[in-house]
């Protein structure tokens, strides 16, 4: 068994794994970003001598310690459920968006979106959070003094924008026009 507090170094290996270099792991994600688990456990156990021992239960137990989500579990798979930017785009099911969502930036991005619209720039999808503390937390990564934009996510998705579930705090979309960010 894994010590517990190693899981955020697990977590964030696994993840760069699956969502940015699975080729690094010698890992190949399937339409739908899946790799088997035994696949992700043999590159995890070559990283690290201590993560030798490292089991299917230890995924899920990180994956259910972690307050972000970042990982499904399902049928002997493992995938990340957003954040890729691996070439070549993973398959996500459309749904319906909640009424509002936010999205954290800094003040200098936050002026280009003004006019360009949320793009994903480097990523595969726009990230949109459910609520504001998640949004800003996010923010804080690109600034000190992040800016909160509000989605009317409703009103897009009415107007023909596609929303994806990312996972409980997480939206994806291909852009978000100006004209639905406050």
């Amino acid at each position: 068994m894994t010590d517990r507090k190693d899981f955020g170094s697990i977590s964030r290996i696994a993840s760069h794994a699956l969502r940015h270099g699975p080729w690094l792991y010698e890992l190949e994600l399937d339409d739908e970003g899946w790799v088997p688990v035994e696949e992700l456990l043999s590159a995890l156990r070559a990283e690290k001598l201590e993560w030798s021992a490292l089991t299917e239960s230890d995924l899920a137990e990180m994956i259910s310690c972690s307050d972000k989500k970042r990982h499904e579990l399902r049928d002997g798979k493992i995938r990340a459920l957003y954040g890729h930017s691996v070439p070549g785009r993973l398959l996500k099911e459309p749904a319906k968006p909640p009424a509002i969502l936010y999205h954290g930036t800094s003040p200098d991005t936050a002026e280009r979106i003004k006019s360009d619209g949320l793009r994903p720039m480097g990523r595969q999808y726009v990230h949109l959070s459910v609520d504001r503390d998640t949004a800003m937390q996010v923010g804080r990564r690109k600034s000190q003094t992040p800016v909160l934009l509000e989605v009317r996510a409703a009103q897009a998705h009415e107007a023909g924008i596609v929303f994806y579930r990312g996972n409980d705090l997480v939206w994806l979309a291909d852009f978000i026009p100006d004209v639905f960010l406050k």
